[in-house]
């Protein structure tokens, strides 16, 4: 019983942090709003323009790429440390890991989102 405690203990740290925070906004925000307090800051300078501008797709794409391959290192890293103890099966597991992110990669590369023109 008494693992439980801990478990416990845990969820109600994990409910008063975030409850406590949304709270602390509440109460320490701003209560008597006017044009100053609702601009966009921008450094200083006045804004120009819209704030509502259409970016490329590209953009998001090429940052979705970089992400795939930085998790697929941190994934790989563990398996590497490991890689001398580890069976046929879990060598051929990662084979396969790899082999999927490089498929992604090529076609990646054949539809020319990594081009920045």
């Amino acid at each position: 019983m008494n693992e439980w405690l801990y478990v416990a203990l845990f969820i109600i740290v994990g409910l008063i942090i975030p409850i406590g925070a949304i709270a602390a906004g509440f109460i320490f925000g701003p209560k008597k709003p006017n044009p100053i307090k609702e601009s966009t800051y921008e450094c200083g300078i006045e804004p120009v323009g819209e704030a509502w501008i259409q970016f490329k797709a590209q953009y998001y794409i090429f940052a979705l790429v970089f992400l795939v391959f930085d998790v697929e290192a941190v994934f790989l890293f563990p398996w590497a440390v490991k890689l001398g103890q580890l069976g046929l099966y879990a060598v051929i597991e990662g084979i396969i890991f790899v082999a999927i992110l490089v498929v992604g990669l090529v076609y990646t590369w054949r539809k020319g989102m990594l081009e920045w023109a």
